[in-house]
């Protein structure tokens, strides 16, 4: 896969959350759920993204399902600057972004072409987008094609509903177990972090916290198992 061209880094930015207060109709929104959806999540927003008030679009999926900003952006610091990484479930482009805004080259795989659209923009958004190539189509159908230096890997976790669950276990993890998943990546890249919810156990792990909440937890594998030199 050729590797984009280099953009401008983004500048960050971050704002504490606020009072929940429900947002207006998404004219750009991927369906009728998602204004509904974001009314709950709406004090959480720019977690997920910093700039979300530059513009960034969700579809409903998104506004549980993507990763905390912070966390992505910890999550990215593990990769190396200059580093190929396919981001093989992209939702809505939150962890993309971040390794793209570390400096990596991101191929980001996404099934749902709406949500390449949503990711697509968001790169924008953040400055990022000539280092990110989006791609529509089924990671596992696409994954004997691909190499890389790094996957990531934030399969879906099955919705919110995930959190009733005392422990989480791999084959709970969709499309496919995380067993499966993991192997997939192997063979793509030496090196391989997964975002797993925050009832699995692991021997490799690390505890993601965002305003003194639990919200996952991420094994590494490979040189990403090290924590990163500038941290």
């Amino acid at each position: 896969v050729a590797r984009p061209g280099e953009p401008n880094r983004p500048e960050e930015a971050e704002q504490p959350p606020e009072q929940a207060v429900a947002p207006a109709r998404d004219p750009d929104a991927a369906d009728a759920d998602t204004t509904a959806v974001a009314g709950k999540y709406w004090a959480h927003r720019h977690s997920l993204f910093s700039l979300y008030d530059r513009g960034v679009r969700m579809d409903a999926e998104g506004w549980y399902s993507a990763t905390q900003e912070s966390v992505a952006a910890l999550q990215a610091a593990r990769a190396a600057p200059g580093d190929l990484v396919v981001d093989a479930f992209a939702g809505c482009g939150g962890n993309s972004i971040q390794f793209a805004a570390r400096g990596c080259y991101v191929v980001a795989v996404e099934i749902d072409p709406r949500k390449v659209e949503l990711a697509a923009h968001n790169a924008r958004v953040y400055g990022v987008e000539d280092r990110i190539e989006f791609v529509v189509g089924d990671f596992f159908r696409l994954a004997p094609s691909l190499k890389a230096d790094l996957v990531f890997l934030s399969p879906p976790w099955g919705g919110p509903s995930y959190i009733q669950a005392p422990v989480y276990t791999l084959d709970m993890l969709k499309p496919k177990d995380g067993y499966a998943t993991f192997q997939a990546a192997q063979k793509i890249a030496p090196n391989v972090i997964m975002f797993l919810p925050r009832t699995v156990d692991m021997s490799q792990i690390e505890e993601s916290y965002v305003h003194h909440r639990l919200k996952g937890i991420t094994a590494y594998f490979g040189r990403t198992a090290r924590p990163p030199s500038d941290h």
